[in-house]
C-alpha cells in the first residue's frame, strides 16, 4: 500500500514537472529569422561576428550577386553555401525570414526595402537611413502602407552612457538643453584599413550621400534630435573640409554641423581626421552637464556642486542593449518604436538634416527648415 502511494507520488512529480517543462518551452518564441542584403558594408563582419551568441536569432539567407564577396564571407564565417542567393527576392521567397538586414551602399538602401516591403517584411538597415530626404519620404510611404518596420542601426544607439546623458535631460537634473557637442569619427576609412568592397562606395559621394559628414555626422544628428524629441531645428549650418584631398578626392573628410533650435544649438563635429577613434557627446543644460565617455561612462556635474564625478552608467535593458535583441522585441511587439534613436520617424528628420547640412555645406549658406509634416 505504501509502495502504490510513493509510486503515484513519484508519478505525479514527474507529471508536474513535465508539464512545467512543457509551458516553459511553449512560453519561448521561435528564432528570429533573419537575412542578410548586401555585403559591401563592412559592418556585417560585425554581425556575423556577433551572431552566436543570439540563440534566438537564426541566419536564413544572405543575397549578394558578387560571388567572391560571398566565397568570403562563406570561407570566414563557415557559412554554408545553401545561404548564399544572388537576388533579394529570390531569397526571400524561399528563405521566408522575419527581417531583413541591409549592408549595402547607402544608396541602395530604398531599393533595398522597397524589394523587402513587396512580401511584408520588415527591415533593419545601417546608418543613416538613406542619401535624400526625397528617398527618406518615399522609405516612409511604403512601410506605412505595407505597414512594415523599418529601423536604423547605429552603433551609439546601444552606448549606456548615452541613456544616461538622456536621462539627465528627462529627469530634469541638468535643466532644459541648451548646448549640445557630439564628436565622432576615427583616422580615416583608408587609415583604419577598411575592407576594400566597402571602402569603394564609401568615398563615392553618388553611393555614401557625401564623406565624413554623412558617414559620422548622422550619430550627432541622430542623437540630437532624439535629446530634442524629434523638433525639427530651425536651420541647419554647415562646413566641410577636405584635408586629405589625395586620399579622398571626390568627399569631405571632415565636417562641422550646427543645428538652431529657438532655445538650443548642437555642433555636430565628425572627422576622417582624429588622430584616434572617438564617439562622445556633451550635453550642457541650465543648471548642469552630462558628458559621455565612451559606451560605459559619464562625467556629471549638476548646480551647486563643486566638481564634477565619473560614473559607471547604467546598463541598457536587455531589450535595448543591442541591435538583434530590439529588433526581436519590436518585431514581437515589445517595443513601438516611435521617437527613439532607430525609429523611422526619428530618421526621417536625421535625412532631412543631412540633406540640408550638404547643402549647406555645398553653397556656403545657412539652410532653413520646417518640419516635413505627414
Amino acid at each position: 500500500m505504501r509502495f502504490q502511494l510513493a509510486h503515484r507520488g513519484i508519478a505525479t512529480i514527474t507529471l508536474f514537472l513535465s508539464g512545467c517543462a512543457f509551458t516553459t518551452l511553449a512560453q519561448q518564441p521561435a528564432p528570429l529569422k533573419v537575412a542578410i542584403v548586401g555585403l559591401e558594408h563592412g559592418h556585417v563582419s560585425g554581425f556575423l561576428a556577433q551572431l552566436p551568441k543570439h540563440s534566438d536569432v537564426k541566419l536564413v539567407g544572405i543575397a549578394d550577386a558578387d560571388s567572391n564577396l560571398c566565397a568570403k564571407y562563406g570561407k570566414q564565417f563557415s557559412l554554408p553555401e545553401s545561404l548564399f542567393y544572388k537576388a533579394e527576392a529570390n531569397m526571400i521567397e524561399r528563405a521566408r525570414p522575419d527581417a531583413v538586414l541591409v549592408y549595402t551602399s547607402i544608396a541602395e538602401h530604398r531599393h533595398a526595402i522597397e524589394i523587402a516591403a513587396q512580401y511584408g517584411v520588415s527591415v533593419m538597415v545601417e546608418k543613416p537611413l538613406t542619401i535624400s530626404l526625397e528617398d527618406a519620404k518615399v522609405i516612409r510611404r511604403i512601410a506605412r502602407e505595407k505597414r512594415i518596420h523599418v529601423l536604423v542601426n547605429y552603433e551609439t544607439t546601444w552606448y549606456a552612457s548615452n541613456r544616461a546623458a538622456y536621462d539627465e535631460v528627462r529627469d530634469n537634473r541638468i535643466g532644459e538643453i541648451r548646448r549640445v557637442v557630439v564628436h565622432d569619427g576615427h583616422e580615416g576609412p583608408k587609415e583604419i584599413n577598411v575592407q576594400p568592397e566597402f571602402l569603394k562606395w564609401l568615398t563615392d559621394p553618388q553611393q555614401n550621400g557625401a564623406g565624413a559628414l554623412y558617414d559620422f555626422g548622422c550619430y550627432g544628428v541622430d542623437l540630437m534630435t532624439w535629446l530634442m524629441h524629434g523638433e525639427t531645428p530651425e536651420s541647419v549650418t554647415a562646413v566641410a573640409n577636405q584635408d586629405k584631398p589625395e586620399i579622398y578626392p571626390h568627399v569631405d573628410d571632415d565636417a562641422t554641423i550646427i543645428l538652431k533650435y529657438p532655445h538650443a544649438q548642437a555642433v555636430i563635429q565628425a572627422s576622417w581626421n582624429w588622430p584616434f577613434s572617438r564617439k562622445d557627446m556633451e550635453v550642457y543644460g541650465s543648471t548642469g552637464y552630462a558628458i559621455t565617455v565612451a559606451a560605459n561612462d559619464v562625467r556629471i556635474r549638476h548646480q551647486h556642486e563643486n566638481q564634477e564625478r565619473t560614473e559607471t552608467a547604467p546598463a541598457l535593458p536587455a531589450r535595448e542593449g543591442d541591435s538583434l535583441s530590439y529588433l526581436a522585441a519590436v518585431l514581437r511587439g515589445q517595443i513601438v518604436p516611435k521617437g527613439d534613436l532607430s525609429a523611422l520617424d526619428t530618421n526621417v528628420i536625421v535625412t532631412q538634416i543631412l540633406d540640408a547640412a550638404r547643402e549647406s555645406a555645398r553653397t556656403g549658406e545657412t539652410v532653413k527648415l520646417n518640419p516635413i509634416g505627414n
